[in-house]
């Protein structure tokens, strides 16, 4: 089959910072006729009535309401990840585009990150490392300590598929187990890992040795865990954020550090990403920053390469289209 003869497909740009990985260009150029931004920018009166999907990778290219408007035979925005915040879900079901995600492809990831994450931040492994290579080190001190995580009470807020994949983990580590979540998981569910429901996010917070940040951000989730949240933890409790910046208040959570109201945090996320060099958070021994890296493997990003092809290639067929987001 001809190049022309494949669904033209708008992604942003190929290699660079937000661009089509290299590898995954033989798999995609198989099935798509694949368009920058750049060439379709300077060929907009050519390719606008033929792009019918966008590939979205790392949230590019962006999209906004002149985009849609020049793309008349749009079918299906394709997004990586999970989240879907920097979507305007309305809009494009405005113009009748349907949207994808990866939620699958992630999960497993991003679930092991956020163990590494708690286990890091309790047992001071960066704290470690640094010593062990510091030519300012002479010995080794023996009240040199960090907390245990065997046998501690880990509380999930937001237990979807990735929450639950950190309970499956954590209940290895034979942690006692607390979610919070919008709808109660069903009995075998929480006996298969022995989690028990909070109804209320008060009740977790209290109880926990360790909160893991594991929701969608919405504007229901926007700062769920500012100043009062923060004052319900143990002051021995660690707070880690495998979610997104915006669903903790930055502000107060550097309060709580300084103030000693928490132990410490673990952030794969921030707002914004990356922080500005000189944030105050930067600099705190209390606190793991990570670059956003939870679903950052080779195998991953390759299977969600995949899943964004396969939702691509159902909308343009007219059949189901695996992964929908639904409004």
């Amino acid at each position: 089959m001809e190049d022309q003869e494949l669904p033209y497909v708008l992604i942003d740009c190929i290699e660079g910072k937000h661009g089509v990985y290299k590898d995954h260009l033989g798999f995609l150029k198989k099935r798509f006729c694949l368009i920058t931004m750049k060439e379709y920018l300077e060929n907009k009166e050519i390719l606008s009535k033929k792009i019918r999907a966008i590939y979205m990778w790392y949230h590019k290219p962006v999209i906004d309401e002149e985009l849609l408007r020049s793309l008349p035979n749009l079918k299906i925005v394709s997004s990586s990840g999970v989240g879907i915040d920097h979507l305007d879900l309305k809009l494009l079901s405005r113009f009748g585009v349907k949207v994808s995600n990866t939620p699958f492809a992630v999960s497993t990831d991003t679930a092991d990150f956020g163990m590494a994450l708690m286990l890091a931040s309790a047992r001071r492994l960066v704290e470690g490392y640094q010593m062990a290579v510091s030519p300012d080190t002479e010995y080794f001190p023996g009240n040199w300590l960090g907390v245990k995580v065997s046998g501690a009470t880990l509380g999930i807020v937001g237990m979807g598929t990735i929450g639950y994949k950190v309970a499956q983990r954590a209940k290895a580590f034979e942690m006692k187990i607390l979610y919070h979540n919008r709808n109660q998981r069903n009995k075998e569910e929480e006996s298969a890992v022995g989690a028990v429901y909070c109804k209320k996010i008060d009740d977790l917070l209290q109880q926990s040795d360790f909160v893991m940040l594991a929701v969608n951000l919405t504007p229901q989730t926007h700062k769920l865990i500012g100043k009062r949240e923060l004052e319900l933890m143990k002051p021995t409790a660690t707070l880690v954020n495998i979610s997104r910046g915006l669903v903790v208040d930055q502000d107060a959570l550097m309060e709580a550090l300084q103030n000693k109201v928490i132990r410490a945090a673990a952030l794969d996320v921030t707002y914004p990403e990356p922080l500005p060099r000189d944030h105050p958070l930067l600099k705190m021994k209390n606190v793991i920053i990570t670059p956003h890296i939870g679903s950052a493997t080779e195998d991953t990003r390759r299977i969600m390469m995949q899943d964004m092809a396969e939702s691509i290639e159902a909308a343009l067929a007219g059949l189901p289209v695996p992964n929908e987001v639904v409004l």
